[in-house]
């Protein structure tokens, strides 16, 4: 049984500013709490721990905090590609790539409840995450994103319209540039929410975008 995520449905991803040698005690450690804390207390929906550069070590001690600062509210936390490290931390779930194993896969392994999100470049890899066991896909990039452009071009959306109509109702997350002047567009556009990096960084601006995400969709949603 999927996880009820509730529209709008806002993913908050790390930005990868840890390194190899990140320790707990770092600055860098420290803000992803504080910045996860925030997250929490605006009702952010999914936190993607994107810290690809962390030891396995230091990985596992993060999990564990941020899955300790989540406990008991709504927010859901997943672990970029480390599926064994969010079960192990007793995170919600795994974020996959299009470099990582298959969601049938992880699906299998690691069962009903495991949260599985899966980031797709195309129709067809957003088809086949849903094929495989996924919860959501994002889809992306929408808009033109420095971060993304290893992707290719931006998408664009009426390539987000289209993916959500072939899958519908199962949930696509618009990515890749959004931000509250794109944002109504992509829900508009049939999105079940947003997710992004920039979008999220500033943790003082987090209540008021999930404020305005519920604007832009109030009374759309029954």
């Amino acid at each position: 049984m999927r996880p009820n995520l509730l529209k709008p449905i806002l993913y908050l991803i790390t930005r990868g500013a840890t390194t190899e040698t990140t320790t707990p005690e770092a600055v860098e450690f420290q803000e992803i709490l504080t910045q996860v804390s925030a997250a929490v207390a605006a009702g952010i929906s999914l936190i993607q721990l994107r810290e690809k550069n962390l030891t396995t070590r230091v990985l596992f001690e993060l999990t564990l905090r941020v899955a300790m600062i989540t406990r008991g509210s709504p927010t859901r936390v997943l672990v970029n590609d480390r599926a064994d490290i969010a079960a192990g931390a007793v995170a919600d779930g795994v974020h996959l790539t299009t470099r990582s194993l298959g969601a049938d896969v992880i699906r299998k392994s690691f069962g009903a409840q495991f949260l599985i999100g899966s980031s797709t470049h195309s129709l067809a890899e957003a088809r086949a995450a849903k094929e495989g066991g996924a919860d959501f896909v994002v889809f992306g990039p929408i808009f033109d994103s420095s971060s993304k452009k290893e992707y290719g071009p931006s998408l664009g959306v009426d390539q987000l319209s289209r993916v959500v109509r072939e899958l519908a109702p199962f949930p696509v997350l618009a990515l890749g540039g959004i931000s509250m002047t794109n944002a109504k567009e992509c829900l508009d556009a049939g999105a079940a929410g947003l997710a992004g990096i920039s979008l999220f960084r500033e943790p003082e601006r987090l209540k008021a975008i999930m404020n305005a995400a519920k604007e832009f969709v109030r009374g759309d949603l029954k």
